[in-house]
């Protein structure tokens, strides 16, 4: 088979799906990716057996049909250093030989039977759920979640971004025991309740894409698998198996203390005053008084602390609580609204963070993190 392909576009194919190649794959042909070619299209295909990504794209120019293996980094690694020119690839389908020709030289790679590449699975017709997102929606879910999961051999559940689908609203939910994000969409509904665990690893690769995505998104999914069409891509991943933790029952309902306070100055007192924390806790304290908000740390082996203060809306009793620097510093990065409340009960429970204004309607945002002992 024949074909003539930008070397440019195939290029930003190859990267957009090579991100799925695993460093140690247990089948040796899973270091190519799969071409195949029909109907004047180009099919690329890479997989690590949990998660495949295929892209295609349109050929003008092509002879023949047919399948084969191309190794992947060093087809990626060539193109890279080729400037945007026509390439043409020559495979023969017998020895699976790929002769790629340029404007001023050649190449030959030595492939692979195509046939040899995993076949990628296929839902179950009677236990198919479908639905379309919009890709802003499912950018937003994702990259307002993931941060959170967990990586957490014992409990793999926690280790992805749950997806849960009602007649009211779509949730995407992530923790890792210290953190929560709950992320709701209102503007995206099914008949019937469903839900499904999608692992770190393709959420990422999905996020990584979608941002150029201007339809919307087929998610399809059965208790096994699940398939995300874009217009150029199809991502296809196992899902993992397991019950989601029930996350409603450790999100507290009665908060008496409301703070308010300007996300960005909260942040940068934050990541100046955790210097101080102690290395092997990075415990920062937070003073509440009316309209006034202390941060502070200390590290007792090294005899240095320092604390900042903060002006906010604040109009409750006295109370200090702790958290983790690192953990609270994650969860104002993911808030984009410029003011966010912060609602407390006591320094045992857990505290809520949610943005003040929201960047649509459609969307409820709620982080949660668990508090740590304060030394007296």
């Amino acid at each position: 088979m024949k074909f003539v392909v930008s070397s440019a576009d195939m290029l930003s194919h190859l990267q957009a799906v090579s991100r799925v190649i695993s460093s140690k794959n247990t089948l040796p042909i899973l270091d190519n990716f799969l071409f195949s070619l029909e109907n004047r299209e180009l099919v690329i295909t890479a997989s690590d057996l949990e998660s495949t990504m295929t892209t295609r794209m349109p050929i003008e120019n092509s002879e023949g049909k047919g399948s084969v293996a191309v190794p992947a980094r060093l087809l990626t690694d060539t193109l890279k250093e080729i400037a945007d020119q026509p390439l043409t690839f020559d495979i023969s389908t017998e020895n699976y030989s790929v002769i790629i020709t340029t404007g001023s030289g050649k190449f030959t790679i030595v492939g692979y039977n195509g046939e040899d590449f995993p076949q990628y699975p296929v839902l179950k017709d009677d236990g198919k759920i479908s639905v379309k997102i919009d890709p802003e929606t499912l950018y937003q879910g994702i990259t307002k979640t993931i941060f959170a999961t967990a990586d957490d051999e014992l409990r793999p559940v926690m280790n992805g971004i749950f997806l849960e689908f009602s007649e009211e609203n779509m949730t995407f939910v992530a923790s890792d025991a210290h953190k929560l994000v709950r992320y709701k969409r209102s503007d995206v509904t099914t008949e019937g309740e469903s839900s499904f665990i999608f692992p770190k690893k393709p959420a990422t690769l999905l996020k990584n894409i979608l941002p150029r995505e201007k339809n919307d998104v087929i998610v399809e999914f059965d208790d096994k698998n699940a398939f995300f069409t874009l217009s150029e891509y199809k991502l296809i991943c196992r899902l993992v198996e397991g019950k989601y933790p029930s996350y409603n029952s450790v999100i507290p309902t009665d908060n008496p203390r409301k703070l308010i306070v300007d996300r960005l100055a909260l942040l940068n007192k934050l990541r100046t005053v955790s210097v101080y924390s102690s290395q092997s806790s990075n415990l920062v304290k937070l003073e509440l008084a009316p309209n006034n908000l202390t941060v502070s740390a200390q590290d007792l082996d090294f005899s240095i602390s320092g604390y900042e203060k903060i002006s906010c809306q604040y109009e409750g009793e006295p109370m200090e609580i702790g958290f983790k620097s690192t953990f609270l510093i994650e969860i104002l990065n993911n808030l984009s609204s410029p003011e966010i409340i912060m609602e407390l009960s006591d320094p045992s429970r857990a505290a809520i963070l949610l943005p003040v204004e929201k960047d649509t309607e459609d969307e409820d945002v709620l982080m949660l993190i668990m508090p740590m002992m304060v030394n007296v």
